[in-house]
């Protein structure tokens, strides 16, 4: 268990195994302890770190709303790194932590061996844009108004986690507990700083051209807001691969995480082997010809 310094704030973070590191990025509605199933999993052969973002104790929750922002929670998994010592590592994050996960390779390319983004999509369509980050602020009036316990019956129960609920209620009920502690300082804060008014990922596009590390981009089929998004990935980032879990909802890795950890072993392993190859472009060509030219 560490603290790292971080810009007006502390992160706590937790480290097991041996290996080339893996830093796990949670996502807006969970903490550290998602990521349990596949850091069980992957310490076996991997350095796991994961850590609480900031807002999310027992790391700190500045009340300085500028002190949150997408380019900060970026530069957060830059201060893990930098914490441990560390050069690079592969960055693997949920939701939120995806977002932060690709932006941190875009910021630090050379401090990226790979990242892994599992459900990145919500409010990133052009045409959900402002909705969101209106929806964003209520959602944030509401932690401040009603508290962490109350936010927590309405969230866990949203659309996109039914699918959790259904598959395994124990684990939903373990999740939504999670999300009753939160601080409501904290997810007030990020979702106003870092939700609300992150930068949609087509505006992206060309930052995104230019992330030349191996990349996974995982999804659940049911997860609507994430497909569109995730196919512009999939397309957009030069060593994308793309995997697609049927009737998954949004809590991936918590709804499937047997195949979850198998598809991100396989990746991380490609990757050390240097087997994962950039992308040919295919576009333009004839799909019945392309081999006779």
């Amino acid at each position: 268990m560490d603290n790292i310094d971080a810009k007006g704030t502390q992160l706590y973070a937790e480290e097991v195994g041996c290996g080339d590191p893996v830093i796990f990025v949670h996502e807006f509605a969970d903490n550290i302890k998602s990521w349990s199933p596949q850091i069980s999993a992957l310490s076996r052969r991997f350095r796991c770190i994961a850590f609480n973002a900031r807002g999310y104790p027992p790391s700190g929750v500045p009340d300085n709303p500028q002190l949150y922002s997408q380019e900060i929670a970026a530069r957060d998994i830059n201060s893990v790194l930098r914490g441990y010592a560390l050069d690079s590592a592969h960055i693997v994050g949920c939701s939120m932590g995806a977002f932060a996960a690709l932006h941190h390779a875009i910021l630090f390319p050379d401090a990226t061996k790979s990242i892994t983004l599992i459900s990145c999509g919500y409010g990133a369509a052009k045409d959900q844009e402002a909705a969101y980050s209106e929806e964003a602020q209520v959602l944030a009036a509401k932690y401040s108004e009603l508290g962490s316990v109350k936010m927590a019956e309405h969230y866990a129960n949203g659309a996109f986690r039914q699918q959790f609920k259904a598959k395994d209620p124990l684990g939903w009920r373990e999740f939504k507990t999670r999300l009753s502690q939160h601080s409501e300082v904290g997810a007030a804060l990020t979702m106003r700083g870092v939700q609300a008014k992150r930068p949609s990922l087509y505006d992206l596009e060309e930052d995104i051209k230019r992330v030349e590390v191996p990349a996974l981009i995982i999804f659940g089929d049911e997860d609507d807001w994430c497909i569109e998004p995730s196919i512009f990935l999939k397309r957009t980032l030069p060593m994308a691969g793309l995997c697609a879990l049927p009737k998954t909802g949004h809590t991936v890795n918590l709804e499937e995480p047997e195949l979850t950890n198998r598809v991100i072993a396989d990746f991380l392993t490609m990757v050390e082997n240097r087997s994962w190859s950039k992308k040919t472009d295919y576009l333009g060509k004839s799909a019945l010809l392309s081999g006779l030219e």
